[in-house]
């Protein structure tokens, strides 16, 4: 299925030889790519289906020739798409023949680790986990996790607003940064926020986590640390039924009990990641819920009866608890290799991400299972219970006729019953193009509108990462534009009273 994107202006390619000249003037070295050969592995992220190389890659390494080019792509109006580590699942990072792709992984240091304010301020190429291992030693950790934590860059998380298996208790990105140094589309950089918990004035970090590189470019990031928990130990628990998994999980949310992580997965899934990791899965249940329980010993030993009394009553058939923090680890990596176990089983495989309301778990799986006989297309359903973060993996060839656009059409359907049952159409992926098309399943026309104008106030000139997220683009003109300067919103079209 071919993906529509923002036709290529052509006076832009013309000018490409130049353009290269100028980028090299700003970012010397090797700083530039704009051999065929070389600009391949930016080709895609890794929504691997759709793929477009650039017009040429661009990787600065210092805020100052980021600025540097972005202010000559908006004076010569250029498009740029920003990268991290490429990680994305919904396309977010796919260039644009036309565009200029603003790699960021030469960013990769940690600037200041402040243990009295619990903060780390953090370049944007740096890893998800080398955060935590760069604080372990002190015993603190950073709370958000997203499976591809060894890859992922903490730039792409706060453009993602990702979360990963711990989410359910400590927050999402969201819930975890503090501020941000970011780039607009003009050079002019911004401070938003810093080391202090509150800010003063409207929630712009609220506005940049989750933006998808359409706002501005993360160069630096303040995040909140914690300290590790005195206890965590992990429960495994497997079900006969799907359906009992997932009331199972309502009934604990429902007795008040807030697990530091609660995941599911059904059986294709189980059986995949015990294959690949030898977790000690039990390979005979359809479903396994992995819960893990976190704080004081007294406590943790209290929960863990509570929580297995539950899975008993919910008709649990078998239930190992962690007696060690191996152990725990052990039953984490299973869930954490999950996807590319799956990889193992399958030539390609659609990720969806959509989020229902935890009530509702048993239904959409339901639905989810008669969508896989509608298509005639395996599904291995792995996610995050907790919050209702649904992650059906879509089984298919590419290689077979039809099979992809088959694939495309049950993921579609799957996002459309997360909003029908009252959930939205991303949990941590983001919209990206995978789910761009579907945004009018969940917002009307006034709404997609009202998003775009703030776009506009960053983006006057819609040249940053566009033709994602917004099924139609307008221009700003179009919509009545805002503006920002200095970091304050302007509106010079609205009325005066």
């Amino acid at each position: 299925m071919a993906i529509m994107m923002p036709a290529s202006d052509s006076a832009v390619l013309d000018r490409r030889e130049a353009i290269v000249a100028a980028l090299r003037a700003i970012v010397p070295g090797e700083g530039v790519i704009d051999s065929a050969a070389e600009m391949l592995p930016y080709e895609s992220d890794a929504l691997t289906a759709y793929r477009q190389p650039p017009m040429v890659v661009v990787l600065p390494d210092t805020t100052e020739q980021v600025s540097k080019v972005l202010k000559y792509c908006f004076e010569q109006g250029i498009k740029v798409v920003p990268r991290g580590s490429g990680t994305s699942l919904s396309g977010g990072a796919l260039p644009l023949a036309d565009a200029v792709l603003l790699g960021l992984g030469k960013f990769k240091r940690i600037r200041e680790i402040d243990f009295d304010n619990r903060v780390v301020v953090t370049e944007p190429g740096v890893t998800n986990l080398a955060i935590s291992q760069a604080v372990a030693h002190a015993g603190f950790y950073y709370a958000p996790d997203p499976s591809s934590q060894i890859a992922c860059s903490i730039g792409g998380n706060v453009a993602e607003n990702s979360g990963g298996v711990h989410c359910l208790k400590y927050g999402m990105t969201t819930n975890n940064v503090l501020g941000c140094e970011i780039v607009l589309m003009t050079g002019e950089i911004l401070r938003i926020g810093g080391k202090a918990a509150e800010n003063s004035g409207y929630d712009l970090m609220g506005i940049i986590t989750g933006s998808e590189g359409l706002l501005g470019v993360i160069t630096e990031v303040t995040v909140r640390i914690l300290q590790k928990p005195e206890t965590a130990r992990a429960l495994m628990v497997g079900f006969a039924e799907v359906e009992a998994a997932g009331e199972c999980v309502a009934r604990i949310i429902g007795a008040g009990i807030i697990p530091g992580g609660m995941e599911m997965m059904d059986k294709p899934a189980i059986h995949a990641a015990e294959a690949f990791v030898h977790a000690g899965y039990p390979l005979d249940v359809e479903a396994l819920l992995i819960i893990e329980l976190d704080g004081p010993g007294v406590e943790v030993d209290e929960l863990i009866g509570r929580v297995e009394a539950i899975a008993q009553g919910c008709g649990s058939t078998t239930c190992q608890i962690s007696n060690s923090e191996g152990e725990r680890n052990l039953f984490w990596a299973g869930r954490k290799a999950a996807f590319p176990a799956v990889g193992r089983i399958s030539p390609d495989y659609l990720c969806m991400d959509g989020t229902i309301p935890r009530g509702a778990l048993p239904k959409a799986l339901a639905r989810i299972r008669d969508l896989s006989k509608k298509y005639n297309l395996a599904v291995a359903n792995v996610f995050h219970a907790g919050d209702g973060n649904l992650h059906p993996l879509i089984l298919y060839d590419a290689n077979k006729p039809g099979e992809m656009e088959r694939a495309e059409a049950f993921g579609a359907d799957i996002l459309r019953v997360c909003v029908e049952f009252g959930g939205v159409l991303t949990g941590e992926h983001g919209v990206g193009i995978e789910k761009r098309d579907l945004m009018g399943e969940m917002f009307s026309e006034i709404d997609l509108n009202q998003q775009q104008r703030l776009k506009c106030a960053f983006d006057p000139r819609g040249l940053l990462n566009p033709g994602k997220v917004f099924p139609t683009l307008h221009r700003c003109a179009e919509l009545g534009r805002v503006h920002v300067h200095g970091g304050k919103l302007a509106f010079p079209d609205l009325p005066r009273f």
